[in-house]
């Protein structure tokens, strides 16, 4: 009978190993690339693990990208994941506040456009967007309830979700309280899924040195902050900075019902628990007009996004 060498069965046996290890990283996507190639989206980005009981009775409805007309032939960029969110970043779109609801998707598309064209970042940047009659639309690709790496604040983008008002809100605008609430539902919620309070503070880490800190460095922060905290910036207006404390008073708040209710086995949600009424998250809520409210399509003109 002929036999090989032992250090030739050695060679071979490493060599399957090998072989092995690197279609087992194919398969599970370790060499997919950041960003390019136009990714297609699937609708089924990444399944997240089960929330705590308390977080699933807080999660919000949405318009989903596909709703607002999300145009997959802008992408460029495929979603990164951070360990978790840590922190909530507060923003403004730097828009024309006097728009009809119903028209708040035509308002996403045109930011999503400039933030993956314009500024060459594959995706809108932010990771959720609310407008004033308080209805949310999902943001950046990658699963509402995923720590998706979003590009909406440099430096502090890892562990964080940006959260961005529809309009402009300096010093004395008033926020609508449609808007106010869905944000504090977010927030609630989105924190709420690695139990973090809206109230307490966080460690991150800056990736870039154009942030407010230099990178690499860990800085302590609220884990609720605008993005004028993080980097050079008047976002998100005095207005919505001065909306912080209550934020993180109504979201702590929300969050205390959702546990209270978890412990009880309720599935109502906190918002309707006072009101007796079932609170089992819905459809996404639809983009609706409000009366009065200023049509864009009529002929009102409307600012174009600046670069930031």
């Amino acid at each position: 009978m002929i036999t090989k060498p032992r250090s030739a069965l050695v060679a071979a046996a490493a060599v399957l190993v090998v072989a092995a290890v690197v279609l087992g990283l194919a398969l599970s996507g370790a060499f997919d690339s950041g960003g390019g190639g136009g990714h297609r989206e699937t609708g089924s980005e990444r399944a997240a693990s089960t929330p705590p009981p308390a977080a699933a009775a807080l999660r919000p409805r949405f318009v989903s990208r596909a709703k607002w007309g999300a145009d997959p032939r802008l992408l460029d960029q495929k979603p990164h994941y951070a360990d978790s969110v840590h922190a909530i970043v507060i923003h403004h779109t730097d828009t024309p506040n006097g728009y009809s609801c119903a028209d708040s998707a035509s308002y996403v598309r045109d930011i999503y456009q400039a933030h993956a064209t314009a500024r060459g970042w594959g995706d809108i940047g932010y990771n959720f967007l609310v407008d004033r009659c308080g209805t949310i639309f999902e943001g950046r690709l990658g699963g509402v309830d995923r720590p998706v790496i979003g590009a909406h604040t440099v430096g502090l983008n890892k562990g964080t979700t940006g959260i961005a008002a529809i309009g402009t809100y300096t010093a004395g605008v008033p926020v609508p309280a449609p808007m106010r609430r869905s944000i504090e539902r977010i927030i609630a919620w989105k924190l709420g899924l690695t139990e973090i309070s809206p109230s307490a503070r966080t460690q991150l880490i800056s990736t870039n040195s154009k942030s407010r800190f230099p990178k690499d460095t860990s800085v302590n922060l609220p884990t609720v902050l605008g993005h004028i905290e993080a980097y050079e910036t008047d976002c998100p207006g005095q207005a919505l900075m001065d909306l912080l404390p209550e934020f993180r008073r109504a979201a702590l708040k929300l969050q205390g019902k959702a546990k209270l209710l978890a412990a009880q086995g309720a599935s109502r949600s906190p918002e309707t628990a006072d009101r007796g009424q079932g609170g089992v998250p819905g459809p996404p809520m639809e983009p609706r007009r409000e009366p009065g409210a200023t049509n864009h399509r009529s002929g009102a003109r409307r600012r174009k996004i600046p670069p930031r």
